[in-house]
């Protein structure tokens, strides 16, 4: 239950930045105006907030590695 769990999570994350990309894409191109579609513009920047903050978190928690089996994998060259 925990592998699906964590699935689904790093699947709403990668929706997430797949979302801001298409905004900003879009926004870009001109196809619509920022101002006219406030309610997305917040929502974005919403998703923006939480994306930086579960990325810092992320990072934060991955670098929690052993530095003797970092180096045993260095002398492989791994």
């Amino acid at each position: 239950m925990s592998r699906m769990r964590e699935t689904m999570r790093e699947t709403f994350w990668i929706l997430a930045l797949a979302l801001i990309a298409l905004f900003a894409f879009f926004a870009a191109l001109g196809a619509f105006s920022p101002l006219d579609v406030l309610w997305a513009t917040i929502l974005v920047g919403v998703l923006c907030v939480l994306w930086v903050v579960h990325a810092v978190l992320e990072d934060r928690r991955r670098d929690r590695r052993d530095p003797s089996v970092m180096r045993a994998r260095e002398r492989r060259g791994f």
